[in-house]
């Protein structure tokens, strides 16, 4: 449950640097009903002392039930339903299926923090990496507010991978992952770059289709692609250490959000 120290030092970093703005608290509030959520898995795995949490089934219902308030709330403020698309002057206008992309983002990005949390600092900074960028395009674009959010969670996540770092004295659980997925989503889909953000993220985009192809091969055909999976798995089954899996991870991370943000700014 280590995520609920970054958490706590982020909505108090953000008391005190930034203008509360409704999509600013719209943001804080979709993150941590994704955090109560990861925390109730987190707590249930405490008290029972196995790895048995929240059901699949019981995660999946949550997600969409706060996928689809924060979706409502966003379109009672007006929010565009246009998507830019990335390396193109294009816009496509979504109209009535915005909300279900909108759901898929914030649910998938939050699945996706979680699958890449297995390897000591791999999720918080990859995290870091990733909220950087945001923090850039959100300046660039004027949404002071989303800036602030984004370098509040940066600060916060920072201060946690200290101890995060192999060997980690803390570890972020459910409660930390899940939060920082759905904080993603939410910026990005904020200052409106909802498919950039699958350019900035794509360590998480990576992890999640690893893990989504090693099951249809190996359900298909009787065999694995990956020695194991999420693909941080795949190397460390290879002998690579934690240290250069996260390492290697982290660069990866860098490089492809320099490309989102030269994309992004066009």
């Amino acid at each position: 449950m280590g995520g609920l120290v970054f958490l706590f030092s982020f909505v108090i970093s953000l008391l005190f640097i930034t203008d509360k703005t409704p999509i600013l608290i719209l943001a804080v509030v979709v993150t941590l009903c994704y955090a109560l959520l990861g925390f109730i898995d987190d707590f249930r795995k405490v008290v029972r002392k196995t790895s048995l949490g929240l059901r699949a089934r019981e995660k999946l219902i949550g997600q969409f039930v706060f996928s689809v308030l924060f979706c409502v709330i966003l379109l009672y403020y007006g929010h565009s339903t246009a998507v830019s698309i990335p390396f193109t002057s294009l816009q496509v206008d979504f109209g009535w299926t915005y909300p279900i992309l909108v759901m898929i983002m914030i649910a998938g990005f939050s699945n996706a923090v979680n699958l890449t949390d297995g390897v000591d600092g791999l999720a918080g900074g990859t995290s870091i990496i990733a909220f950087g960028a945001l923090l850039l395009l959100a300046s660039s674009q004027g949404f002071s507010d989303m800036a602030g959010f984004c370098g509040a969670l940066c600060g916060a996540v920072l201060g946690f991978l200290i101890f995060n770092l192999h060997p980690a004295k803390v570890f972020m659980g459910d409660v930390g992952s899940l939060a920082l997925g759905a904080a993603l989503a939410a910026a990005a889909i904020l200052i409106k770059a909802e498919f950039y953000l699958l350019i900035i993220g794509g360590v998480f985009v990576l992890e999640t289709l690893s893990v989504m192809l090693q099951v249809a091969f190996f359900k298909t055909t009787g065999r694995r692609i990956l020695l194991m999976s999420p693909l941080h798995h795949h190397f460390e089954m290879k002998g690579w250490s934690e240290w250069k899996v996260s390492g290697s991870f982290w660069g990866l991370g860098l490089v492809l959000a320099l490309i989102g943000v030269w994309a992004y700014l066009q």
